[in-house]
């Protein structure tokens, strides 16, 4: 457990300094991206919220009565949240916000160009245009104009073709006055300046753009957002726009517009019913008028102005009867005025009036009646005669008018049986007055129907009178909680998300490139990388240095020769218990150009600093390089190839002494020949190991690569450890996979050890380096000399 959380720390650690390494990468990536970010921000155009707070009052008038479910069978009117949900239906309708628009002529708009930016105009702009086509024109047109102010009193307009006034030549545009008829496609048109501060400015730009009412309706209800808590009245209405000032005069007038339509329909009902009574008063005048004149010429005719008193008895009874007589044939009359009222087919409304028939019943259905009236014409204003809903309601209205002559027609029937009997009864008791004059029988005759006409007329005139009070007490639906407002701080673009999202992204993306890069990059870099494709010793690493320091020194601080120290130092510990005195040490690479001679001709230098003798043998004969390396012209015209091939060559002719390392020895490849296998096979090379065998330290081979020839493998028998060189950033794992890992599990080469050449620890981002102490040698930097000692 303990070593897998070593190895994950350690992973978590390569992987860090992966990233760290490109850290200017990241930072331009960054810088960038924050850069564009402000540039958003200070180009883009801000949008604003603005809010207000309603509360939808319960109506006293429109509450459902008990016996309505009953009727209707359904529940289309109960619950709070229902009818709080239709009134936001009717908010958001676009015959509401279609007012709103016109009202505050949203469809108009006006805008200052700049050089990269232009600014809408939304109070006291500097221009106005009077329209001299109807509405209903102008309500369909979407055209935009092009103004640019050559003077107070001059300005030039310029056809809509899709360019900016910035880059438009005067000379295109025509010259007008303010003032003047301005001919158009939709109509003339006059433009007029503002005054004071507001006025146009010499050489600006403007443009106007002019939209149909259709799309800038459409426009606002999806800005619009109206939200309610559950079984809450309190409604929050909202809008965003680059205006603050439009958001908020926009969200006022919704609800001024939202209360006067509600207004309006409470108010339909008490209209319908004032409208009935003022027309059955004229009729009841009329009548009333007649019967008086009636009267009037029946007391001249007969001189009936002085007549006496009646019997007592006679005018009690005949009073309480003819009292009887005059409410039942009000009733009576009342109620053929409301069964003509449900027969009319021709009315604008189906609504009924309230007129107060002596029966509770009936002006309860009525009302009932005209609640569902009142609730299925507001549904019709934002929907069709289709709509189940007004179905259903149209059918819960032919119910109730039904019952509602049904029960009339009871009543009629009702009120004629008990007028016959009152009737009856006044003739028993005329007939018991058979003193009585016929002519004062006449007249009281007349009389009551004078009393009759006149109840119904002063009835009437009460009920007008209820009716025009009534008009005038509603009250709007919607109670203002909090008016619109704006903080005018900006909701989009937001800065802060804007920023970080730019930060987020200037990070992802060279973060991923760099994973990406990583994810599929095959070669080997680091120790790592190299332990993971190959469980094989490893020996040590050369970092990667300048091609012009090809070569360590004697007296070398450099990290380059510090790692051959190194490595000199731990091949000393593989091979302390070898039994020969010569350290036979073999070089060799998965292929050319991985630093394979470099390494030989380096670790025989490092080892020979250390005053042991060092022979190094070129048994790359095919590519040979040592020479040039060690920048040393050969003491002798023969080599290793020649060696093998001249029986009559002695090992020690093909000695090359350097002059500049007395302890060090080179045997160069010698002539390149045609078959260098077949020479490398042969029993003088055996010969020559053991010519050499105790007169030398250490042997260092420099062989071939052995993912590319066999030569190798040929020699390997003569060697204490193989050194095989795998160059960082130039091998792909998998071939070095597929030649290196047989070689080490078949023991092919013996004593096989890993050796990573040319290390970069600036690439990737992780290693380490080499060097310990000062060198004495090294110009300090002028700031060093203020460092303290320690």
């Amino acid at each position: 457990m303990e070593s897998k959380n070593i190895i994950s720390t350690k992973a978590i650690k390569k992987t860090l300094s992966l990233y760290l390494s490109r850290w200017k990468l990241i930072s331009f990536f960054v810088i960038i991206a924050l850069a564009l970010a402000f540039l958003h921000l200070r180009y883009s155009t801000n949008q604003y919220e603005a809010s207000a707070t309603i509360r939808i009052k319960d109506d006293k008038e429109s509450q459902k009565l008990p016996s309505l479910a009953e009727l209707s069978g359904s529940s289309l009117l109960s619950g709070k949240s229902n009818a709080i949900k239709d009134e936001i239906a009717v908010m958001t309708s676009r015959t509401l916000i279609s007012n709103i628009v016109k009202a505050l002529k949203l469809n108009i708009t006006y805008y200052k160009q700049g050089k990269i930016k232009e600014q809408e105009i939304y109070e006291n702009p500097p221009i106005k245009i009077n329209f001299f086509a109807h509405d209903s024109i102008i309500h369909k047109i979407d055209t935009t104009l092009f103004i640019k102010i050559k003077s107070p009193s001059e300005f030039l307009m310029f056809k809509d073709d899709g360019k900016s006034l910035i880059n438009r030549d005067d000379a295109l545009g025509k010259s007008f006055l303010f003032g003047d008829r301005i001919k158009t496609g939709f109509g003339d048109i006059v433009i007029v300046p503002n005054s004071g501060k507001y006025s146009p400015k010499t050489g600006s730009n403007l443009r106007v753009s002019i939209n149909r009412i259709s799309s800038t309706i459409s426009r606002y209800s999806k800005k619009l957002s109206i939200s309610t808590g559950d079984e809450s009245s309190v409604v929050k209405l909202g809008l965003e726009d680059n205006i603050p000032k439009r958001a908020i005069n926009f969200l006022n007038h919704l609800i001024k517009e939202y209360n006067n339509d509600v207004i309006m329909d409470k108010e339909e009902v008490v209209q319908v019913t004032s409208d009935f009574i003022n027309n059955r008063l004229e009729l009841v005048f009329k009548e009333l008028e007649e019967v008086d004149f009636t009267a009037e010429q029946l007391q001249k005719r007969n001189n009936l102005t002085a007549l006496g008193a009646q019997a007592d008895i006679y005018l009690q009874s005949e009073r309480q009867n003819e009292s009887q007589i005059n409410s039942t044939t009000n009733n009576i009359q009342l109620i053929d005025y409301l069964q003509q009222e449900i027969q009319e087919k021709n009315k604008n409304s189906d609504l009924l009036p309230s007129i107060g028939i002596s029966d509770g019943n009936v002006g309860q259905v009525t009302q009932t009646h005209n609640e569902l009236v009142a609730e299925r014409d507001k549904l019709l204003k934002n929907s069709s005669e289709s709509n189940p809903v007004v179905i259903n309601l149209n059918n819960q209205i032919n119910s109730l008018k039904e019952n509602l002559s049904s029960s009339l027609e009871s009543m009629k029937k009702s009120s004629e049986i008990t007028l016959n009997s009152l009737n009856q009864e006044e003739a028993r008791i005329r007939g018991q007055l058979y003193s009585a004059p016929t002519k004062q029988k006449q007249l009281r005759g007349i009389e009551r129907q004078q009393s009759i006409k006149e109840s119904l007329y002063l009835y009437l005139l009460e009920k007008r009178e209820e009716s025009a009070i009534t008009l005038g007490m509603f009250t709007s639906n919607a109670k203002v909680i909090d008016n619109a407002y704006s903080s005018y701080t900006p909701v989009s673009p937001n800065k802060m998300i804007t920023y970080l999202a730019a930060l987020i992204l200037g990070l992802m993306i060279p973060i991923g490139i760099i994973y990406m890069k990583d994810l599929l990059d095959t070669k080997i870099y680091d120790k790592d990388d190299l332990l993971e494709v190959l469980n094989i010793p490893y020996i040590g690493d050369i970092p990667l240095t300048s091609k012009k320091t090809k070569l360590v020194s004697k007296v070398d601080y450099s990290p380059k020769a510090e790692a051959f120290r190194i490595i000199r130092s731990n091949i000393d510990f593989l091979l302390k218990n070898n039994s020969s005195n010569t350290k036979k040490i073999f070089i060799t690479s998965t292929r050319a150009q991985e630093g394979k001679s470099h390494t030989s001709t380096n670790l025989a230098s490092s080892i020979s600093f250390s005053e042991k003798t060092v022979l190094l043998i070129e048994m790359d004969i095919r590519v040979p390089k040592i020479m040039k390396y060690l920048n040393e012209k050969p003491t002798t015209e023969v080599g290793l190839s020649d060696y093998i091939a001249n029986k009559s060559i002695k090992p020690n002719e093909i000695i090359n002494k350097l002059k500049s390392n007395a302890y060090l020895d080179v045997i160069s490849s010698g002539t390149i020949p045609p078959n260098p296998s077949e020479l490398l096979m042969s029993d003088r090379v055996k010969d020559l190991f053991d010519y050499f065998e105790d007169k030398y330290d250490y042997i260092i081979v420099d062989t071939s690569a052995v993912g590319l020839v066999s030569d190798t493998m040929l020699i390997s028998k003569f060697a204490d450890i193989f050194i095989y060189v795998v160059s960082a950033n130039n091998v792909d794992k998998r071939q070095l996979s597929a030649v290196a890992k047989p070689l080490y599990k078949d023991n092919r080469l013996p004593n096989m050890n890993l050796l990573l050449n040319g290390t970069n620890f600036d690439k990737k981002g992780y290693g380490y380096g080499y060097g310990y102490g000062n060198n004495p040698q090294r110009k300090k930097k002028w700031y060093s000399f203020f460092s303290k000692s320690k």
